[in-house]
């Protein structure tokens, strides 16, 4: 393996290689590789980020978050369809997130409800056929940043402008690196595919139903920061529940650790260096292979922008709450409606 292609590796798979080293040279060699690669990496995003910003103003600095996670994901994932009807498909999605989560926002909760499961709808159906590859992870969570960040007037004028060009960007990555591979699997294919005795579908409907159901009770009990309720339902719900308990389980204990990390930096570090503990949250995600981890360094970034709009004490408080609501909520959702598809095939038969 090249210098270059140990760079591609993934963090689970990097850390492997460090274990499996045959000499502590070869260790050391394989750690600077690792380091490296985290280090180009959070320059990379810092830059990207950065511009965007600059273009597209400070307001918008989300859509080159959404952009980068885009780019950072499907240069390597796919969504088991024909490449060039892919590539239409993440030009759609770019098009249901440049309306679905301002129009939402517009309609309130009652409105955003339905605007919402329609645009989630869209995006699971089409977007994650292949529930292993996680693309809902980068799809939904995109989606729900913008939600969660939504703007009005010239900036959200140019915010859609943000958009056109990370479309560009994301769709010519991805058809340059996925134009060789053969996928059977058609756009057309899909929805016949939906078949609520397949394990697949009913975790697609979990998605649909709960995310935005999650979104409008957080909203309806008057919760600011109602995205985190829905990232975290999101996050939480996959085919098997045995993999859901233990998502709900580290997802809750990552909260709480990530937060108290994040009071200790807080009351330890200066003041003038406070907006940089996002970027020690992205380095630890970088170095994290484990779901518990990375849910605690994710909360560093999300309270850092939090609380110097709420204050400290308020943005911990509405971490906590509005993470430990959106799992449990979508554990209790999906059991129930598990349970009631389970009764539905035994009568069916």
């Amino acid at each position: 393996m090249t210098f270059y292609q140990e760079l591609q590796v993934n963090q689970a798979g990097s850390k492997k290689i460090i274990r499996e080293s045959a000499s502590q040279r070869e260790k050391l060699y394989h750690i600077a590789v690792y380091l490296t690669k985290i280090a180009i990496t959070v320059a990379f995003c810092f830059i990207f980020v950065s511009l965007y910003s600059l273009g597209f103003g400070a307001d918008n600095s989300i859509v080159g978050v959404v952009v980068l996670l885009y780019l950072l994901v499907f240069r390597s994932a796919h969504l088991c369809i024909r490449t060039g009807q892919s590539t239409l498909l993440l030009a759609g999605f770019f098009g249901i997130m440049a309306v679905g989560p301002h129009a939402a926002n517009l309609a309130g909760p009652v409105g955003g409800l339905f605007i919402n499961a329609a645009a989630i709808a869209l995006l699971i159906l089409f977007g994650c056929h292949e529930p292993r590859m996680f693309n809902q992870s980068t799809l939904v969570l995109g989606y729900l940043l913008l939600y969660g960040y939504d703007v009005s007037g010239h900036a959200y004028q140019m915010r859609l402008f943000g958009l056109a060009v990370g479309a560009l960007l994301v769709c010519a990555v991805f058809y340059g690196n996925h134009r060789g591979n053969a996928y059977e699997l058609c756009a057309g294919d899909i929805l016949p595919a939906f078949d609520l005795r397949h394990p697949r579908s009913k975790w697609q409907l979990c998605q649909i139903i709960c995310v935005p159901l999650v979104l409008f009770l957080a909203e309806l009990s008057g919760m600011p920061r109602a995205m985190w309720a829905g990232i975290a339902a999101m996050s939480a719900i996959l085919p098997a529940m045995d993999d859901m308990r233990y998502r709900v389980r580290w997802r809750i204990i990552g909260n709480i650790a990530g937060v108290c990390c994040f009071l200790a930096l807080y009351f330890l570090l200066p003041s003038s260096i406070y907006a940089y503990i996002g970027v020690i949250g992205g380095i630890g995600v970088g170095f994290s292979a484990k779901y518990g981890w990375q849910a605690v360094f994710n909360t560093f970034g999300a309270l850092a922008i939090a609380t110097s709009a709420y204050g400290l004490k308020s943005a911990v408080g509405l971490r906590v709450a509005q993470n430990v609501f959106g799992v449990v909520f979508a554990l209790l959702f999906c059991l129930i409606l598990h349970r009631l598809f389970a009764r539905w095939e035994r009568s069916a038969s």
